[in-house]
């Protein structure tokens, strides 16, 4: 509504031609909601800011634009300017004793500049309360609940302490509880982050929003509502999220110091124009100039078209800016923790390495292990047939297949019996050493062994485990470049995390943690001193990611690591967080910059306005000059080039 009725305001004001008869009266009539209305939010905050003894931006913007509308108004009602035929001419003095100057275009133009800009910056700002919407989503809706032996389907609200579900492959787990029956591979990685499934039977505790992926459970609730980890976890996130202080704009620390001196140089300009006999109409006059040229017209495009630019240029390198309080941290961080599962490296277990005994090919291994796990439902049986598929095309049929439990699996192939899966489902077969040290030295690795045979003899053991993204290697050694200090941080056992640590090049490494554990050493590192940065992308992650003093969420990841974060890495590549951080360095740098030429914009025109030397109409054609410089100075960062790029 401001730019509809300030539009032909600043059009009328700025350009003589245009200015027919009466034309002030339009003008006025249009300049009014918006000085009034449109600026309501500002007035409001100066208002606020006054009860306080303090000045922000908002203070200088309210002052501006009340000087000139009230000025325009009294030229208007009470001296010359509301003549019919009078036209706006350019002069660079003013004429202090003829009161037909108006500047309802600066009124109306500041206004609407201020409004643009904050416009521009809410499209990226955060939204409250939005990390815990994400995680509360990620529970289950609802649950077939076990009464008199039937099932009934109710909302998972209705879920008591006591209560018996059932959960069938491919659901969530309703909530925390005892498993009572069944048995299931369960996908932990969103709240514990571990990337290989845990196998769960009769007596093993299960977490809600975890997946049952293989077979039917059936589960005693334990907690429910407000008491279940999924619950715990985010009311980690809503501490660290309101404790976690917004830092102040660089605007309004710099207006702090530039309300008082405009209002002393305003103040002191009256007086010495009444000192020196120059009369009544000279001093307002003067005094309105000092006021309407400090009013930040550029400043209050400074941040916005920055951020606009800067995020924009970052959504094409794969990353979301969520805020200016963002850019702050980039600056000043000096650690970076990386969870492992999902940001350093794929987040899925594949194939990578197959030793097989004497006389016995990868091919034969391959074709008759990928047959008979094609069958299973098991993530690391998946894994397996993929890599066997990927090699041959086609697998060939399994008959008389049969899934054991928290073993393996047994079927036959081509007319071998095979049997894959742990060492315990091929009890009296026959293992040659070599495949045994091979056996062990994969599972002193962290990695996942899994032993196949046929005919009484285990002829190959399959080397399962969660491989390293290509770039991370790259972007760790760049983040080094950067200053950072790269810590791994991860709930998966210490074996895995070392070895991936290695692969990588990170020397600082805490495993076995659980999502209340990683928050705890973000603050301990905060506590020592450390600026930290923390990148992930599960929902054991969310809290830690809020609590760091700046989140990089992995945007392939959960919702409600997403939302903790303060920047989102669209691609899912730890190269994205190299550019996150160096384009908001950069884009930090470009602020201080616009802020730097529009307050020197206002510090060279205020003592030549003091002096009766500038007309405020000069003032605000300069303005929308100084306007352009912070708008032209942003779109440079348009050329940013990224790491990966």
């Amino acid at each position: 509504m401001s730019a509809v009725l300030a539009t032909p305001v600043i059009a009328l004001g700025m350009v003589p031609a245009l200015q027919f008869p009466d034309w002030q009266w339009l003008s006025a009539m249009l300049a009014a909601p918006v000085a009034v209305w449109g600026a309501w939010p500002i007035h409001r905050a100066a208002l606020t800011n006054l009860r306080h003894g303090t000045g922000t931006m908002d203070t200088l913007v309210s002052l501006g634009v009340t000087a000139a509308f009230g000025w325009s108004l009294y030229s208007l009602f009470l001296g010359n300017a509301g003549v019919p035929g009078i036209r706006h001419e350019f002069s660079f003095t003013p004429k202090p004793f003829d009161h037909d100057g108006i500047y309802l275009e600066v009124a109306a133009g500041v206004t609407l500049f201020i409004l643009a800009g904050r416009y521009f910056e809410s499209r990226s700002r955060r939204r409250a309360g939005s990390a815990l919407r994400a995680l509360l989503d990620l529970g289950a809706k609802t649950v077939n609940v076990l009464r008199n032996g039937r099932e009934h389907r109710v909302p998972v609200a209705r879920l008591r302490v006591g209560d018996v579900f059932v959960t069938r492959p491919g659901e969530k787990i309703a909530t925390d509880g005892v498993v009572l029956e069944g048995d299931s591979a369960v996908d932990l990685s969103t709240v514990t982050g571990e990337s290989v499934p845990a196998e769960v039977s009769a007596g093993d505790e299960v977490t809600g929003a975890t997946i049952a992926l293989s077979g039917r459970l059936v589960v005693r609730a334990t907690r429910v509502g407000a008491d279940t980890r999924l619950a715990r976890i985010a009311a980690l996130v809503e501490r660290a999220q309101s404790g976690k202080a917004a830092a102040q704009r660089l605007a309004d620390r710099v207006a702090a110091v530039f309300v008082p001196i405009v209002l002393v140089l305003a103040l002191g300009t009256l007086v010495a124009w009444l000192a020196l006999g120059q009369g009544g109409d000279a001093a307002v006059t003067a005094a309105v100039a000092v006021l309407i040229i400090a009013c930040p017209c550029a400043l209050g495009l400074a941040t916005p078209t920055a951020l606009l630019v800067g995020t924009g240029r970052a959504a094409q390198l794969g990353v979301v800016v969520k805020g200016p309080e963002v850019l702050e941290s980039t600056r000043r961080v000096d650690t970076i923790v990386l969870d492992k599962t999902g940001t350093v490296t794929a987040g899925r277990p594949s194939l990578l390495a197959v030793h097989t005994g004497e006389g016995v090919s990868v091919d034969d291994v391959l074709w008759l292990v990928g047959g008979v796990e094609e069958a299973s439902e098991h993530p690391i049986a998946g894994c397996l047939a993929a890599a066997a598929t990927q090699r041959f095309g086609e697998l060939p049929p399994v008959r008389d297949f049969r899934a054991v439990a928290g073993s393996g699996v047994q079927g036959l192939v081509e007319g071998f019996a095979v049997a894959a899966g742990k060492l315990d489902l091929l009890t009296g077969y026959r293992m040659p050493m070599s495949l045994l040290r091979a056996k062990n030295q994969a599972e002193q690795e962290g990695c996942t062994a899994v032993v196949a045979g046929w005919d009484g003899i285990v002829h190959a053991v399959l080397v399962v485990a969660d491989t390293v993204k290509p770039t991370s290697a790259k972007a760790i050694e760049q983040l080094r470049g950067l200053g950072l200090r790269p810590v791994l941080l991860t709930g998966d056992n210490e074996a895995v995390a070392r070895s991936i640590a290695r692969e990588v090049g990170i020397r600082d490494v805490v495993a076995g943690v659980s999502p209340e554990g990683k928050v705890r050493v973000v603050e301990d590192l905060q506590a020592r001193g450390g600026v930290v940065a923390m990148v992930g992308d599960g929902v054991n992650d969310a809290a830690a990611l809020a609590t760091a003093d700046l989140g990089l969420s992995i945007g392939t990841g959960t919702d409600a690591a997403i939302e903790a974060g303060d920047l989102t890495l669209v691609r899912g590549d730890l190269l994205a967080a190299v550019d996150a951080i160096r384009l908001s360095r950069r884009t930090l740098k470009t602020i201080k910059a616009n802020l730097f030429w529009a307050f020197a914009y206002n510090l060279a025109a205020l003592p030549l306005a003091a002096l009766g030397l500038l007309n405020p109409m000069i003032a605000g054609a300069a303005m929308a000059l100084s306007s352009l410089l912070v708008v032209s100075n942003s779109l440079r960062l348009a050329s940013f080039r990224g790491t990966s790029a």
